[in-house]
Order: structure tokens, then C-alpha cells, then sequence
């Protein structure tokens, strides 16, 4: 067991630790809440230890975390022109860019979904805020709509049975999972009922609750600045979008959001339902086509993967 003097040294190290981050630009830092309450118990065993050596208590300000910045604007919420161009940064958006590194600045945005007051007041969602997963600076991002029952448990995205034939997709088109970026709309897991008795059930997000929390996967969006974004689903395709119709017509289209090139293609939980080839052969075509978006290298064996 961790003696008050172990407690005190773990403080200071930590403290030591957090100065030499802000000092190199770190401003912002997220902790889940089982480490803050870890942490509290820290600050409470090294106060004990300097009340009882006759010491001034640690400085606790060292350690605090600093304040966050403004999420960075959202984009236009309303439906986007497919027809329209991306439109470049005003010098006005660049000021406002906090300087810090993207991992600090995407943390930011995790801290203030986790706590979204618009989102836990609809009292439709479940209490466990799952973010995102993934390379902040890479070029393809796929956002879905919440996390199901396993993304619940483990707190990543696309993990269980959806997400494991994503990340299959993910390494047929020549990637793996930590060279891209994976995100939902909604962070916490939709309610069934009143969610006490849900189990491993799920279901897709409502409008509302979409509306509530987009604005979160816009910012991250901000931040990635990839080359381009696959919708996974009708509803992420509706809520990140805004088209309302068929995946099957808004497919083979590139679309814009709030200035990044996006499309839209079949989620793979609906590839696991449906069984089909002709479905999976359809999300391929959409890969290939991602892939050729972004000027990747497509091999003859890609090309004819389900031929």
C-alpha cells in the first residue's frame, strides 16, 4: 500500500511532469474519472504527509489543470450544396486556431463532450462518453453515429463486431486502423428505455440527439483536417451532411462538409445483417473510390477483390 510519503513523490512527479508539458505548449489535459478521483486521493495523502512533518502542504496549482480553450467554431449546421466548393479558411478562422498540438487540442474537445450539458440533459443517452480513436493528422476519417454496448465497455469506437470488419476494410484497402481517424457523431451510447435493462441492445441516434452533439464532431473535423471523410450510414450521412434519402443514391458522390470533400457508403454493421456480396461489393466500390480521391495506389488484386 502507498505510503503518505509515495503519495508525496508521486505528486511531485506529476507536477514536475505537467510543468514541463505547459512549457512545451501543452495547455490542455484530459483525464477519465477514475484518474481524477485517483488523483484526488493522491493531493489528499500528500497533504497528510506534510500537515504531519510540520511542512507546507504541496502546491497544488502546479498540478491543476489548465482551463480550455472555446471549442473552434462550428461549421454551418445547415444541409450543405453538394455542388459547392470547399471554401478556404478566412484569416479570421486561422487567428482563432489554438497553437497547441492537435492531440492537446482534440483532448480539449473530449473534456467538453464528456461534460455536454445539451447532450446528458436530453436524458435519451447513456452516461459513458466514448470519443474517438485514431492518427490526429491523418488524411482519411470515418465517422459513424454513437457507440453500441462494446464501444460502451472499452470507451474506443468501432470495436466490436461493426468495427472489427472496418478495420478488416480498413487493411484490405492497404492502412491500419491507427493511420486514420474514426469518430461518431454521438458520444455516448443511445438509451433504450429508460437504459436500465438494455443489455447489449442498441439503436441509432435520434435527430435530436444528433443535433445536440454534432457540433463536437465537426470541431474534431476542424482539427484532423483530412482529406477526406466517409460517412458510415443513412444516419450518419443525414446528421453529418444533412442529405435525408438512400445511401444507395448519395453514393459514388463526393459531397461537401463545411469545405472537406466527403462521401457516403453502407455502415458495416448493415454489411453483417444483410450478408450480401453485392453489399460488400458495393462498400468496395466506395473504398476504391475513396482511395482514389485521395491518390492512393490501387493494386490489380484491390481492383478485382470480388470479381
Amino acid at each position: 500500500m502507498a505510503t503518505p510519503e509515495d503519495a508525496g513523490a508521486g505528486l511531485a512527479a506529476l507536477s514536475r511532469h505537467l510543468k514541463e508539458r505547459l512549457g512545451a505548449g501543452v495547455t490542455h489535459v484530459w483525464l477519465s474519472e477514475e484518474t481524477k478521483e485517483r488523483f484526488r486521493g493522491l493531493k489528499a495523502k500528500a497533504r497528510a504527509s506534510a500537515q504531519a512533518a510540520g511542512q507546507p502542504a504541496p502546491d497544488s496549482d502546479a498540478v491543476r489543470t489548465p482551463p480550455t480553450d472555446p471549442l473552434p467554431p462550428a461549421a454551418d449546421t445547415a444541409p450543405p450544396d453538394p455542388a459547392s466548393k470547399p471554401r478556404p479558411q478566412s484569416a479570421g478562422a486561422a487567428s482563432r486556431t489554438p497553437p497547441e498540438g492537435k492531440a492537446a487540442r482534440l483532448a480539449a474537445i473530449a473534456e467538453r463532450a464528456e461534460h455536454c450539458a445539451r447532450c446528458r440533459g436530453l436524458g435519451t443517452l447513456r452516461d459513458t462518453m466514448v470519443f474517438a480513436t485514431g492518427n490526429p493528422d491523418a488524411d482519411l476519417m470515418f465517422v459513424g453515429e454513437a457507440p453500441g454496448a462494446e464501444e460502451e465497455r472499452q470507451r474506443e469506437p468501432f470495436v466490436g463486431p461493426a468495427g472489427q470488419l472496418l478495420t478488416k476494410i480498413i487493411e484490405t484497402m492497404g492502412l491500419r486502423r491507427q493511420d486514420v481517424y474514426i469518430s461518431n457523431i454521438v458520444k455516448f451510447r443511445p438509451k433504450i428505455g429508460d437504459g436500465t435493462d438494455q443489455g447489449s441492445a442498441n439503436r441509432p441516434p435520434e435527430p435530436e440527439e444528433m443535433a445536440a452533439a454534432v457540433e463536437y464532431v465537426r470541431a474534431e473535423i476542424g482539427v484532423v483536417a483530412p482529406k477526406l471523410i466517409v460517412a458510415l450510414g443513412g444516419t450518419a450521412m443525414t446528421g453529418l451532411l444533412g442529405i435525408d434519402g438512400s445511401v444507395g443514391r448519395a453514393r459514388g458522390t463526393v459531397h461537401d462538409c463545411g469545405g472537406t470533400p466527403a462521401i457516403v457508403t453502407y455502415h458495416p454493421s448493415y454489411l453483417l445483417r444483410s450478408g450480401g456480396k453485392s453489399e460488400k461489393r458495393k462498400v468496395w466500390e466506395d473504398m476504391l473510390f475513396a482511395m482514389e480521391q485521395l491518390g492512393m495506389p490501387i493494386s490489380e488484386r484491390q481492383r478485382r477483390f470480388f470479381s
